[in-house]
């Protein structure tokens, strides 16, 4: 009987052994080890664009995964303030983030790679005819915001001042999602929200814009954490959100240029 050259059984073998190899990715090439997994702070007002720049970055750079923890940013500081394991932080200001500065928290200086401007939503039918800024101020008209120690409740805090308007919130949410979610629920008149949000939202809701907005931009920072354990890739990723690519996706998401 002939045998086998040593060299083809042992070919044969290796390709019969699990893992060998690789397992096959699509089109049955050899997909990449997972090197890296990354874990990114976000605001909420992020959650939608982020998820797709995560598998747009993961796509690009093979053996590195992402993972995101959404909430407000003053909430996020606090997980890092507390020991919460993290490779990037992304804040919905520059407060919160400067927060994080001031106690160590950061390995390198932020930098901005987006801006958002707030506008006003209200259920479709918009019971309380809400057309202006000024009409959240009227009796009866329940207004749901951000709590001021949030980005987005900051914001409102300066809208409140250029218009001259004293809004009486019936609820103070400690994050822009969930102003959003007690509009769509109907348990509100009238939210004020970043203007991502409301278009995330599409017909949950019907938008009013205020003039007043224009001149209230709330910067979006991005930096790298003093305790990830992936470096290297953490500031990869900081860098790509600052880049064309994602630039175009932020852009298309109703976010505006740093």
């Amino acid at each position: 009987m002939r045998r086998a050259p040593a060299l083809a059984v042992a070919a044969v073998v290796a390709a019969a052994l699990p893992g060998c190899g690789g397992d096959p990715g699509p089109g049955g090439s050899p997909s990449a080890p997972t090197t890296a997994e990354l874990t990114v702070l976000a605001a909420a007002s992020l959650r939608p664009v982020f998820e797709e720049l995560g598998r747009r970055f993961e796509a690009t750079h093979p053996g590195t995964a992402v993972e995101f923890t959404f909430a407000g940013s003053t909430d996020l500081v606090g997980q890092l303030r507390e020991g919460a394991p993290a490779d990037v932080l992304a804040t919905a200001d520059t407060t919160a983030m400067d927060a994080a500065a001031q106690e160590g928290l950061l390995a390198d200086a932020p930098a901005p790679f987006a801006t958002n401007t707030l506008q006003i939503v209200t259920p479709p039918e918009n019971p309380a005819r809400v057309s202006s800024f000024a009409d959240l101020a009227r009796p009866g008209v329940a207004v749901v915001v951000c709590a001021p120690q949030v980005p987005c409740g900051r914001a409102t805090a300066r809208a409140e001042l250029t218009a001259g308007v004293d809004v009486s919130p019936v609820s103070e949410e400690t994050s822009v999602t969930g102003v959003l979610g007690k509009v769509t629920a109907g348990e509100a008149d009238a939210g004020i929200v970043y203007v991502t949000d409301a278009r995330a939202a599409g017909g949950a809701v019907r938008t009013v814009p205020f003039p007043e907005a224009a001149g209230i931009v709330s910067t979006y920072p991005v930096a790298v954490t003093a305790g990830s354990e992936h470096p290297v890739e953490a500031a990869g990723f900081a860098e790509f959100l600052r880049g064309a690519e994602a630039g175009r996706v932020l852009a298309g998401a109703g976010f505006g240029a740093p």
